[in-house]
């Protein structure tokens, strides 16, 4: 049994006691298996946690949010996601780049705030795969994210600057650095009116609409992957995390990656019905318009 089938099953069980009873059993002492599969039913289950964070927690270095790769949810000083000075991490230079916070983590790789030192002097946030994880399907995954980035410019969507691979051959990628909160806390917050909330809302569809043009479907959209950070006294809205984006037109990596039937991808509260279809074949552009259709309620 695979990690995804593992997944599947446990988040059939709804008890902690049952899944963990359960892992005991599947994973038969495996703990790096096992920790794997708690890392992916985390994600899973987190949903959208940011509506219970404060303004100042949900301070965001922009990246994947909740999808393969890692959650870049922090705040100033978030222990929780530099435990352990990120195993030793911090202020390793990778390329042009020091580490300097890790800000993010998820099941198969790590976000960071680094500094890049040249060309330019800049704040900038770098995606790594967690040493361990770099099978095959995750590298992948990985490559498809950069790629689908890389492919579209839009001042809604997190711009790509830079990709590599370390010494020991861990891919990276570096991307814009933004801080923000979610949609639904930052417009809670502000007390915005209908009108207001609309017009912020038109900055999220002219991002999905963009992505859709350049055939990426983003396949979690949610109020915790649409932040809103400020441009001067405007508010501006990023739609991040394309961990589990599909293409419409194009392979978007020449590594073997698919989708298993039955594998569970994206977040149940807000996907579409076909999304949620164990056999999820017929997935296109209209499941993001259903999740938008979510996010506005």
């Amino acid at each position: 049994m695979n990690e995804q089938d593992i997944v599947s099953a446990a988040l059939a069980l709804t008890g902690d006691a049952d899944r963990a009873a359960y892992l005991s059993e599947v994973c038969k002492g495996d703990q790096a298996l096992r920790r794997r599969v708690e890392g992916l039913l985390a994600l899973q289950d987190r949903g959208d946690s940011s509506r219970s964070k404060s303004l100042e927690e949900a301070e965001t270095a922009i990246g994947v949010h909740g999808g393969l790769f890692g959650s870049v949810h922090a705040g100033h000083e978030d222990s929780r996601a530099d435990s352990a000075d990120g195993g030793g991490q911090r202020g390793r230079i990778i390329d042009r780049y020091k580490l300097l916070q890790k800000v993010g983590e998820g099941g198969f790789g790590e976000v960071w705030m680094a500094e890049q030192r040249e060309p330019v002097s800049r704040r900038v946030a770098l995606k790594i795969i967690k040493l361990g994880m770099d099978t095959n399907h995750v590298i992948a995954r990985f490559e498809a994210e950069r790629q689908a980035l890389a492919l579209m410019d839009h001042p809604n969507i997190a711009r790509v600057f830079d990709a590599g691979a370390t010494d020991t051959g861990r891919p990276y990628f570096v991307m814009e650095l933004v801080k923000g909160v979610s949609i639904t806390e930052y417009c809670d917050k502000k007390q915005m009116s209908s009108r207001d909330r609309l017009r912020l809302f038109l900055q999220v569809c002219a991002a999905v609409q963009h992505a859709h043009q350049k055939g990426i479907i983003h396949r979690d959209l949610k109020p915790s992957n649409v932040l809103v950070t400020h441009l001067g006294d405007e508010p501006v809205v990023k739609v991040i995390d394309f961990g589990i984006a599909k293409a419409t037109e194009r392979s978007l990596t020449e590594q073997t990656m698919f989708t298993e039937i039955g594998q569970f991808v994206g977040t149940p509260a807000y996907m579409s019905p076909e999304q949620a279809d164990p056999l999820g074949i017929d997935i296109d552009t209209r499941s993001d318009i259903y999740s938008l259709g979510v996010l506005l309620y």
